[in-house]
């Protein structure tokens, strides 16, 4: 009997401990919270923006266990582009292309980027529309922001959020997205949203959520704007020679094909390099023993402003040529 009388005042010390912390960081959020409202207004934002947006927003335990749990990939290239870039992946975006292959034209036409890099770009930030992401916004950035561990840059992107909510005359309740804050099927976090977002159907609305020529349009003009070349592809695999220098394979040495191929880099098919002067890189995507040669021109680097990710720019590149011209 003495025992379980421990251990019911154990529990229950336990229990009250917990409490006394969470109520403890609710009221240090509280207090961050107010502060950051007060910062908000001098920069423009209104209190009815305010009220809406934060009506309800307590930190989200679940956005601090997936924000935490972000080791690096211990999967391979040719295992990661197996997942993401899978049979299903190709052949929904060929279907996705041709069903929207006039529309996917004029965008392409109008901003220089190749459809397939579009639609690329799409099926795997959001699997196509499909997978936008279900955290509300305001409460994802707001948690992240109050954390610490990068809440500089959370707070601005927070700020960005409600910027957009009070431009676009949306309600919080509908600016949904992923746990860490990125917008609609184009995954923008707020910052781009309000830099390359476009109302390509003129509705008075940026609609990266729902409209298709908007995502579209967004897209295109996010690559557009930070150095896309509509002329170039994105690179591709390459074998190397057994004596190749190692120290060439740098993002930062540039050279031209016909450069790489005296040096004795061909297709992965063992094919000559096209006879070309245009610059380009080769790196390693991945790591150690399981890294594999690419040859990359410009456009690969533009997607790495898309996503720091090697991994992820190879599987837009490859992607984009499946789903094919």
């Amino acid at each position: 009997m003495k025992n379980i009388v421990t251990l019911l005042l154990l529990l229950f010390a336990l229990t009250s401990t917990a409490a006394a912390q969470e109520n403890a960081k609710n009221q240090s959020f509280a207090i961050w919270l107010s502060d950051f409202k007060r910062d908000a207004v001098s920069q423009g934002i209104s209190q009815n923006t305010l009220d809406d947006a934060f009506a309800e927003t307590q930190p989200l335990e679940r956005v601090l266990v997936l924000d935490r749990k972000q080791p690096e990939s211990t999967l391979t290239l040719d295992e990661y582009l197996e997942n993401v870039v899978s049979d299903k992946r190709i052949s929904d975006g060929r279907k996705f292309y041709a069903a929207n292959k006039s529309l996917l034209a004029k965008i392409s036409a109008e901003y220089g980027v190749q459809a397939r890099f579009i639609v690329a770009l799409w099926g795997i930030e959001t699997n196509y529309g499909s997978n936008t992401g279900g955290f509300s916004t305001i409460d994802s950035l707001a948690t992240l922001a109050f954390d610490g561990r990068r809440s500089e840059f959370f707070r601005d992107e927070l700020l960005n959020a409600l910027k957009v909510l009070q431009s676009e005359h949306m309600s919080a309740g509908d600016m949904r997205g992923s746990w860490a804050g990125a917008l609609g099927q184009c995954q923008f976090m707020p910052s781009s949203f309000l830099k390359y977002a476009v109302d390509y159907d003129h509705d008075g609305k940026h609609d990266i959520w729902h409209t298709q020529s908007d995502v579209f349009a967004s897209i295109a003009n996010y690559l557009s704007s930070v150095g896309w070349n509509g002329n170039a592809s994105w690179g591709g695999r390459v074998k190397l020679p057994k004596k190749f220098d190692k120290t060439l394979t740098d993002i930062k040495t540039e050279k031209t094909l016909q450069e790489w191929h005296k040096l004795g880099v061909r297709k992965l098919s063992g094919k000559a390099l096209p006879s070309d002067s245009m610059k380009a890189s080769v790196i390693m995507v991945g790591e150690g023993a399981d890294a594999v040669p690419y040859i990359i021109y410009s456009n690969y680097k533009v997607l790495l402003q898309w996503n720091r990710s090697r991994y992820f720019a190879t599987a837009v590149g490859t992607l984009a040529d499946a789903i094919g011209k």
